[in-house]
């Protein structure tokens, strides 16, 4: 089985690419981030055309999450639970024999400003939605732009980024109470040494001069790492690609990992 986590950064623009990455890679589940849409302006027809099932949330301009799977999606939550946010960032379901998510969770802008409270009370509310309503012992994932490099390894240049909501230490340990539930990277342990990045900057030369960051990430449960074989980044899907006509890529690269079925 092989999911994939994927900031497209608005899908409207990524559309070909899209489409393209899905038969490159034939995924059984795709978690989408920053789709930037409303649901009922996502590509449903031409996804279901292709033998995929659809399940979103969507916001006009901004956010926006999705899966995509080759079996039906029943949604479980849309948003967290116990948490009022009018923001599209959550979307959880049961497909393919396992239970996943995708999550945007919040940026945070600057440390100490009040985007920066809100990321931590979002990721407050998602441990406390896992406590509600969800089983360590099952087979779950959570996928999703985590906007956090949680070691220093996962940054190209730490010094540049670790006072930054990106690396904060708050912000880390935000998620490592996350993680407490009973999740595990497993990109941690195959790519011990680090050094692997998911997003680089638009700016500055950021992925020719691979001045990255690791902040996209799967979350599992043991019984689901422990089907882990292989974790890969999509670099490919990041390059410009100028002789092809897919359009310009996201800042962020896909993420992908394989089960043992």
């Amino acid at each position: 089985m092989r999911i994939v986590s994927w900031n497209v950064n608005s899908l409207k623009p990524r559309h070909d690419r899209f489409f393209r990455f899905l038969d490159r890679w034939q995924p059984d589940v795709v978690c989408l981030q920053e789709t930037k849409s409303l649901v009922e302006d996502l590509p449903k027809e031409a996804i279901e055309s292709a033998g995929w099932h659809l399940a979103a949330v969507g916001q006009k301009t901004y956010n926006g999450v999705a899966l995509v799977s080759k079996a039906p999606i029943e949604v479980i939550s849309e948003g967290l639970d116990n948490f009022e946010d009018p923001q599209a960032r959550f979307i959880l379901g049961d497909t393919g024999g396992i239970r996943i998510a995708s999550a945007y969770i919040p940026n945070g802008k600057e440390v100490g400003s009040d985007k920066h409270e809100y990321k931590l009370k979002w990721l407050a509310a998602m441990r406390n939605h896992l406590d509600r309503l969800e089983d360590p012992q099952s087979d779950l994932a959570i996928l999703g732009d985590w906007n956090c490099a949680p070691r220093d390894t996962d940054a190209k240049n730490i010094d540049k980024w670790r006072e930054s909501v990106l690396c904060h230490d708050s912000v880390r340990e935000a998620i490592q109470h996350v993680r407490d539930f009973g999740l595990i990277d497993p990109h941690e342990s195959i790519e011990a040494e680090g050094g692997v990045f998911t997003w680089w900057d638009y700016r500055n030369l950021g992925f020719p001069k691979n001045d990255g960051l690791r902040i996209d990430h799967a979350l599992l449960s043991e019984s689901l790492n422990r089907r882990v074989t292989q974790v890969q980044v999509d670099r490919d899907e990041r390059k410009a690609h100028a002789e092809l006509d897919i359009g310009k890529p996201s800042d962020h690269a896909p993420l992908i990992v394989d089960l043992e079925d």
